[in-house]
């Protein structure tokens, strides 16, 4: 997710330019018809190419969960479909529409990855390999410490930034609601005992108790889309090194 930027006094407005970079969707704004690449966040060719997007953090989780999250949520509904179109398309092991631009075998072409980048360096972590850790996993990325909580059932993966009051953290599943629904599942950082929403950041019990986790700019993507762009990418669990907490 992206702000709007506002160019020479003009907010732009972004339509969809029917056009695909490496399987990317690529966007226009029609003040300028400068095309947008969805994955790099940037103008690609048009007068205002290299202009950057401004990230705004996101949650990518199912619907269900996220009314858990946020009961009120005012939904814009454009389409009373119930069934999902790219059912069919999930499940063939196809690159995208266009094929893979860039072959690289470490990862099944479509596996489940949540990718970011950390001080200019490209990462991602596979899904399963997140879920086998318990789904808390604590890294360390060109030198900035992060925690990702994942839930394979709800489709959600959140990158937190372990840094606090100039204290990095190290956390874990909360040994009493570390697999608990919505707002009730915690992490607990083992530095001060402190209790965390997973899903929002936000200390709720503890020394730290207030404190919010700044989310780190990710994006969840097939393995084959992400791998184009970033051909140098590190993948957790074969090329990154992490931290896991021990046990207690």
């Amino acid at each position: 997710m992206y702000a709007r930027p506002e160019i020479d006094g003009r907010l732009l407005d972004f339509g969809v330019s029917g056009k695909l970079i490496m399987n990317a969707l690529v966007m226009y704004d029609r003040q300028t018809e400068s095309f947008w690449s969805q994955i790099l966040g940037r103008a690609v060719r048009g007068p205002l190419t290299g202009t950057e997007l401004e990230y705004v953090p996101f949650v990518q989780t199912t619907w269900a969960h996220w009314k858990q999250l946020h009961p009120n949520t005012v939904a814009l509904v454009t389409s009373e479909r119930v069934s999902d179109p790219y059912d069919r398309y999930y499940r063939e092991p196809r690159a995208g529409v266009i094929g893979e631009t860039h072959q690289d075998d470490r990862l099944p072409l479509k596996t489940m990855v949540t990718g970011a980048v950390i001080g200019d360096v490209p990462v991602v972590w596979p899904w399963a390999a997140l879920a086998e850790a318990g789904g808390v996993v604590n890294d360390e990325i060109a030198g900035k410490a992060v925690v990702l909580v994942h839930d394979v059932a709800v489709r959600t993966t959140v990158v937190w930034d372990s840094l606090v009051d100039g204290r990095t953290l190290l956390f874990e599943p909360d040994p009493e609601r570390g697999d608990a629904p919505g707002l009730q599942r915690l992490i607990v950082d083992r530095e001060t005992g402190t209790r965390w929403q997973a899903w929002t950041g936000i200390a709720i019990e503890g020394e730290l108790a207030g404190a919010r986790l700044t989310q780190v700019p990710a994006t969840s993507v097939f393995w084959f889309g992400w791998k184009d762009f970033y051909p140098d990418t590190l993948v957790y669990g074969l090329d990154a090194q992490f931290l896991q907490p021990s046990p207690r």
